[in-house]
C-alpha cells in the first residue's frame, strides 16, 4: 500500500468514527497532494508525498510559533494536533549515528573537502534522508564537517 493510499484508509476511517478534527486535517493533506498532481499532471510517488507532508509540517511549526506570540492558544493546539497527525506519515527517524554515518558516506562519495561542495553533499543527503532526518540539522551538521 503506497503512502497516499494509507492516508485515504486513515480518511475513510474518520469518517466512519466521526472524528471532525482528525477528517479536517487528513483533508488539509490529501486536499495539498491533489493539488500537487493537478499542477505538474503527475502521479506522486511516496518521496514526493513525504516532502509534501514535511513542508505542511515546517508550516504548521512556523504558525504555532506566530500563534503563541500572539497568545492565541487554542490556534496553538489546533495546529499541534495537525502537526502530530502529519508526523505518523513520515517514515521513522534516524537516530543520530545513522544520521552521521550517511554524512561521512556523502561526503567520500562525492570527493568533498570544502564548504564550497556542500550543494554536492547536500543534493545527495537530500534524496537519501528525505523524511527520516530534519534536513536543517543535516545541513548544520555536512557545513561542520566539511569546515572542521
Amino acid at each position: 500500500m503506497t503512502l497516499k493510499e494509507r492516508i485515504t484508509e486513515d480518511m475513510k476511517a474518520a469518517m466512519r468514527a466521526r472524528d471532525a478534527a482528525r477528517l479536517s486535517a487528513i483533508r488539509l493533506l490529501l486536499a495539498a497532494l491533489k493539488q500537487k498532481e493537478v499542477d505538474e499532471r503527475v502521479e506522486l510517488g511516496d518521496a514526493e508525498v513525504i516532502a509534501i507532508i514535511e513542508k505542511l509540517i515546517k508550516q504548521r511549526r512556523e504558525s504555532i510559533t506566530q500563534f503563541e506570540a500572539a497568545g492565541r492558544s487554542e490556534l496553538v493546539a489546533g495546529e499541534k494536533f495537525e502537526a502530530e497527525l502529519l508526523t505518523t506519515y513520515l517514515p521513522q527517524r534516524l537516530g543520530e549515528a545513522e544520521v552521521a554515518q550517511a554524512i561521512q558516506a556523502a561526503i567520500a562519495e562525492t570527493g568533498a573537502v570544502s564548504a564550497r561542495d556542500m550543494g554536492k553533499v547536500m543534493g545527495l543527503l537530500k534524496s537519501r534522508l528525505a523524511g527520516r532526518a530534519d534536513m536543517t540539522q543535516v545541513s548544520a551538521l555536512v557545513k561542520a564537517r566539511l569546515a572542521g
